[in-house]
């Protein structure tokens, strides 16, 4: 995506352009989950519901906008401070901090009904994390790694400032019973990440699968605070690429 023109950008996304317009992007969090019991890692991908808005039929991580109420949910374990750290650049408060990092937990169990967290009692104070109370599971965010950040350029049909999160399938404490509470998602599968690049994706989403690929090659345990973030943004009509 470095270096794009805006017309490049809008061939390859064309079905996401709308009327031109500046809409201030939302905050909103995605969830990277890998499975590195196997011979190479894979990442869960899901392709969104054919009658959605917003990238329809497109394969995409779990994730969504963020909830501001999400960063008052407790937490069995919060997120590690060299991450935190990371996080809370510029006008991100620690609520604001935790409100992300938390939706991406939330979106999960949305829509692929992970949850992600700790076995034990859990009260849920917001309706939409009931499911975690129901299923005994604690939320937690001590198991995420900040791994790229990017903000939807104008003119498209919704604009997100979203944050990307890497997690090993192992902090998973349950899949739900009875599936997810959503139908955001029409099918998961389990990739290599090199397969997974293959698919019917956002660009944005290749490139931060490409970026994974070559943190894991020198970082394979995704260390806290290891390395650098890439944060992708438009500016002066192309895409740029920073190191934060």
């Amino acid at each position: 995506m470095e270096g794009m023109t805006r017309a490049q950008l809008d061939e390859t996304e064309r079905k996401d352009l709308a009327k031109a317009t500046v809409l201030r992007p939302r905050d909103a969090a995605t969830l990277i989950l890998l499975d590195r019991n196997v011979d190479r890692i894979k990442v869960l991908m899901g392709r969104r519901h054919s009658k959605h808005v917003f990238m329809a039929g497109r394969f995409v991580f779990p994730g969504g906008r963020t909830d501001p109420t999400d960063g008052r949910i407790p937490v069995a374990a919060p997120l590690h401070p060299a991450e935190f750290k990371k996080l809370q650049v510029g006008r991100m408060t620690e609520s604001r901090v935790r409100a992300v990092a938390m939706s991406a937990v939330r979106e999960t169990y949305e829509e692929a009904g992970l949850l992600i967290g700790h076995k034990g009692a859990f009260n849920a104070p917001n309706p939409s994390w009931q499911g975690f109370a129901e299923n005994g599971v604690q939320p937690a965010l001590d198991a995420l790694r900040y791994v790229g950040r990017a903000i939807t350029p104008t003119g498209r049909v919704r604009r997100f400032d979203t944050r990307f999160f890497a997690v090993w399938r192992e902090a998973v404490a349950m899949a739900a019973p009875d599936g997810p509470p959503t139908d955001e998602l029409e099918e998961q599968v389990w990739l290599p990440i090199e397969d997974a690049k293959q698919l019917e994706i956002p660009p944005i989403t290749r490139t931060i699968l490409t970026d994974l690929e070559e943190r894991l090659a020198i970082d394979p345990e995704l260390r806290p605070g290891a390395l650098p973030v890439p944060f992708y943004y438009m500016r002066n009509n192309r895409f740029k690429r920073e190191l934060v």
